[in-house]
């Protein structure tokens, strides 16, 4: 049925129009933009970042995972101002705040804060299948893919080649993102490559699908010296079927952390805290990466190296977790 509208009519709709606009551009300003720096899209920082801020978002909160080098690369970015936020791995993060291990002789990052612990991350030592490698110390010789600067990974292989009495003269090293490590392993252009993140991997699954690779144990004497040595590293273990026909494998770990800084808003991160740990945000999780069930309530505050964001301390004394 056809129908006109009197000028009356047309005007008031007008107006209509405008209000609810306005409105939305009210709510909008509103939100607050939450950037997560994350790692390298074949990691497993990047997808986990993505689930979390899919997650947290709401009317108030905008947030969004950005790819990026990796632990040292995050911690620049929330300096910076690039990030309000990043994932860090424990030992990256306390070396920040203190101004010790590889920041030795830097200036501190004081400003560095915690938002939560997330979950262990395994250290992953690739060698294409048949290389001979089964250990560390194995290494002399070959091409190794350390992964690139900027990222946790580098600094914990560093750290592992020196506990089995191998260092970067002993090996033809290259620096390369864990997706491009797993090409050149392919290509046969790389021999072996670490990868420290949440297991599975998707580089690496797409590796073991060809059967072309092995998973080389960080186990005996060395790592338990390293360990003693550098308490941020745990024992640990990949489990059998992880990855296509490889069994399990025994490494070591380290704490996957999301930090902040002191100078973003309490209210903010008290929102984003909130958020982390809703039950909006656990059905994620649990239905996302096998990494999400691994992020609990009862261990956000394990391993924190620094100090608490004000406004996630909040969060916390509220849940009980803090007196």
């Amino acid at each position: 049925m056809a129908f006109t509208l009197s000028r009356r009519s047309l005007t008031a709709l007008a107006v209509g129009v405008a209000v609810t606009a306005g409105l939305g551009g009210v709510a909008l300003a509103q939100q607050k933009f939450f950037r997560i720096g994350t790692g390298g899209t074949a990691g497993t920082y990047y997808p986990v970042g993505g689930m979390i801020a899919n997650a947290v978002s709401s009317d108030k909160i905008s947030a969004s995972a950005v790819a990026s080098n990796g632990s040292v690369a995050n911690v620049n970015a929330i300096v910076g101002g690039q990030a309000e936020s990043g994932f860090v791995q424990a030992d990256v993060a306390a070396w920040a705040y203190y101004g010790t291990g590889v920041y030795e002789g830097k200036t501190k990052v004081e400003e560095l804060r915690a938002i939560a612990n997330l979950y262990p991350e395994s250290v992953h030592l690739v060698v294409r299948k048949g290389l001979g490698v089964k250990s560390p110390a194995d290494l002399k010789g070959k091409r190794v893919s350390l992964d690139e600067p900027g990222s946790g990974t580098l600094i914990n292989a560093r750290a592992i080649l020196a506990a089995y009495g191998v260092t970067e003269k002993d090996i033809k090293p290259e620096y390369l993102k864990p997706n491009q490590a797993g090409e050149k392993l392919k290509d046969g252009s790389v021999d072996a490559f670490f990868f420290t993140g949440g297991y599975p991997a998707g580089a690496i699954t797409e590796l073991a699908a060809t059967g072309g690779i092995d998973l080389v144990p960080i186990a005996g004497a060395e790592a338990d010296k390293l360990r003693s040595t550098a308490k941020f590293f745990a024992g640990d273990e990949i489990p059998a079927g992880t990855y296509k026909d490889i069994g399990a494998v025994r490494t070591v770990a380290v704490g996957a952390q999301w930090v902040t800084s002191s100078k973003v808003d309490a209210a903010l991160v008290y929102d984003v805290t909130k958020a982390l740990w809703s039950d909006k945000t656990r059905a994620v999780l649990d239905a996302g990466h096998a990494k999400g069930k691994s992020i609990t309530k009862a261990t956000a505050l394990s391993g924190l190296g620094i100090p608490l964001h004000p406004g996630a301390e909040k969060f916390y004394k509220e849940a009980g977790l803090i007196k």
